[in-house]
């Protein structure tokens, strides 16, 4: 028995290796797949060094979620718009620009991908009678199929870029130029389509700068920059090149755990529930106005602040980063007034609301070069995780509270839904101020009727252990929002008549379908005078 069952038990075990074999090729199939097709033209250098490092299947599947996720443009909905709009690219690319290869694999799929849609594109077909540009020496030539590409700016590398793709192999794969020349289906034609120098004699076509790079000819040479040779190699290598990280030495900084700091900021975060498995968290930084450097440039004094972000989990792995640039400026008129004040940047993230993070933030005046860095944790409250529990986010005492009539397509600072909130960092208000608090509540009950929440909210202002103010809201005055999800509560109070000191606000929610309460609160201070 033992020998009949050898054979049978060997064939299991061969069949288990061949399919954990072809399970293999599938799987390396699939990531060299993503590293040389799907990403080869946005992963820059570093992030292919580290995915090369990388040997588990779940190491590289959390690289390329994480490749995603910090390029996300609004980290606050379900959607990454990149993601989404990258892979719109490539099938655009794939049926527009195919010849005898796929379309992403040609000059203009690629600078497509990178760059998106110019916002012109000139056309010619093969055979078409060409004017060159004045600056190009003038007179008509005849040229293959080409099209010119107009950008109004490209980050990092400049405003009113000009591409040409030449099709001078008439298979339909146009190349992206180097030259304007190229395009030129006279060009080794002796005496045909000529310039205006070569036409009265002044002037042989083997004196153009194509034909003589290193000579200079003052005829071929009337002062536009995109004639400068210079030029149009930086241009050339800079579209086919994935867009880098702004401030790459911030996040040198955060590597090597720098011990020193000389520009102050503060930070806050803030917890809402998005849904079950996610939580946004709005990091707020604010920079007093007195510690940057303003420098006049035109009509304006400005200032600019560099930033990055990274986000890790326990076990040192990242999960988000970013840069941004916050840049401020006020007239002279302004600035002496305005140097008393402050300014804010906000960062929305978006988190599992199950694991702890540690966030580094490093900020850095670009005119002075003074550096501000802050490690700190993030731990999503306990409320915000899944359950049935009557729950809420963080209170946000705000100076600043504004219902937008439309919600924003992009993503701006301090906008949440339909409604802009500015954190009061310092919470200390005016007596002539408005104290607005934001809030949102979870997991209520809603009417089987209606289709609406039953709910009470009672607001307190106490001064130490005695009540100053009290008001409830029974009928919803102050829910600005609802939906199965989450209920948005906004509550202004007018601060006239409260003598300068700490003071403490409470909300007190009573999910009365549920029979179910919540209370959160914090402190704040009104100002003398």
């Amino acid at each position: 028995m033992l020998l009949s069952l050898g054979p049978s038990f060997s064939a299991a075990a061969a069949k288990q290796e061949v399919d954990a074999d072809v399970r293999r090729e599938e799987s390396e199939d699939y990531f060299k797949n993503w590293l040389e097709r799907d990403a080869v033209y946005i992963i820059t250098d570093d992030e292919k060094s580290v995915f090369a490092q990388l040997t588990t299947e779940d190491e590289k599947e959390r690289f390329i979620e994480q490749f995603w996720r910090r390029r996300d443009p609004d980290p606050r909905t379900a959607l990454n718009e990149f993601k989404e709009e990258h892979y719109r690219r490539i099938a655009y690319a794939n049926e527009r620009f195919h010849s005898g290869k796929e379309g992403w694999r040609s000059d203009r799929g690629r600078v497509y991908i990178i760059h998106g849609e110019p916002v012109e594109i000139e056309t010619y077909a093969a055979g078409s009678f060409y004017d060159r540009e004045f600056e190009q020496g003038g007179g008509q030539t005849t040229v293959y199929a080409f099209e010119r590409w107009r950008y109004r700016h490209l980050d990092g590398i400049g405003d009113d870029i000009e591409l040409e793709f030449v099709d001078s192999s008439f298979t339909g794969d146009y190349h992206l130029a180097l030259n304007p020349e190229e395009k030129d289906a006279l060009l080794h034609m002796p005496g045909q389509g000529l310039t205006w120098a070569e036409q009265v004699g002044l002037m042989k076509k083997e004196d153009r700068p194509y034909f003589a790079p290193g000579r200079h000819n003052p005829a071929y040479n009337t002062g536009s920059f995109r004639n400068n040779p210079f030029y149009r190699y930086e241009i050339f290598s800079k579209v086919q090149t994935p867009k880098e990280i702004k401030y790459n030495d911030l996040r040198e900084l955060v590597k090597v755990d720098i011990g020193y700091s000389n520009l102050a900021f503060q930070v806050r975060n803030d917890y809402f529930k998005l849904n079950r498995e996610k939580i946004l968290v709005p990091v707020t930084l604010q920079l007093q106005n007195k510690d940057m450097t303003f420098k006049r440039k035109g009509d304006l004094h400005t200032a600019r602040i560099g930033l990055y972000g990274a986000v890790t989990s326990l076990d040192n792995r990242l999960i988000q980063e970013f840069d941004d640039e916050l840049v401020i400026s006020y007239t002279p008129e302004e600035l002496e007034r305005s140097l008393r004040g402050r300014s804010l940047y906000q960062k929305v993230l978006i988190l599992e609301n199950k694991t702890r993070y540690k966030l580094d933030l490093v900020v850095k005046d670009v005119e002075s070069s003074n550096i501000g860095a802050v490690k700190q944790a993030i731990i999503p409250p306990s409320g915000l995780k899944e359950g049935t529990k009557l729950s809420n986010s963080s209170l946000v005492l705000s100076d600043f509270i504004r219902k937008l009539d439309v919600v924003p397509e992009d993503n701006q600072m301090f906008v949440l839904g339909d409604v802009k909130v500015r954190p009061s960092m310092d919470k200390s208000f005016s007596p002539r101020s408005l104290l607005a608090v934001y809030l949102h509540l979870y997991n209520f009950g809603l009417d089987q009727s209606s289709n609406a929440p039953e709910l009470k909210v009672r607001y307190r202002i106490r001064r130490g252990g005695d009540l100053i103010h009290e008001t409830t809201d029974n009928n919803g005055e102050s829910v600005q929002f609802f939906s199965p999800d989450r209920l948005v509560l906004v509550k202004g109070f007018h601060l006239g008549g409260l003598e300068p000191g700490t003071y403490r606000v409470e909300v007190e929610a009573w999910d009365q379908l549920n029979d179910a309460k919540t209370q959160v609160g914090d402190s704040f201070r009104v100002k003398g005078g």
